[in-house]
């Protein structure tokens, strides 16, 4: 019994070890290469003012993205996670555009076009303060700058009308 528990505990602690996206317990002032050694290679790298942003992101299957941001000489200032309600609600309609939305969340799960809409709409998968798969809609205009901005609930495993 022992042996089969230790065996789970050791199948346990590699699953975390091996999963990149511990980035919120980065603490500041790590360098960035220790970073990358932790969390492997970053899915895309985002110039900032101050320095450079590594996005660590799940989309399109999964519900977060980390990111770590680095001041000039290549260390941590902080790390988060960065798809919740607080942090889509400092989407500002008007002003942003689709570069400001991506620096701040990461690419999209997806982008889709509907008819009812004339641009773009950027969507984002995340989970709410409740642990309910949700989806957060950007719709932009044909500038890329954003005009509207809501989350929704993804049905999961909901039936899918259109086989009828």
């Amino acid at each position: 019994m022992r042996k089969i528990l230790s065996l789970l505990i050791a199948i346990l602690l590699a699953g975390c070890a091996g999963n990149p996206f511990n980035g919120a317990n980065v603490p500041p002032g790590t360098p960035r290469q220790a970073v990358i050694e932790r969390m492997g290679q970053p899915g895309r790298i985002v110039s900032l003012p101050t320095g450079e942003r590594l996005q660590y992101s799940l989309q399109p299957v999964g519900h977060y993205a980390w990111m770590v941001d680095l001041d000039a000489s290549g260390r941590v200032v902080q790390s988060r996670q960065v798809l919740t309600d607080n942090n889509f609600h400092r989407i500002e309609v008007g002003k942003w555009t689709r570069d400001d939305v991506e620096r701040e969340f990461g690419r999209p799960a997806w982008i889709d076009r509907v008819v009812s809409w004339r641009g773009p709409i950027m969507t984002y998968r995340w989970r709410d303060l409740q642990n309910s798969d949700m989806f957060y809609w950007v719709y932009l205009d044909e500038r890329n700058v954003v005009q509207r901005a809501h989350p929704g609930m993804e049905f999961v495993n909901a039936p899918d009308d259109r086989r009828h």
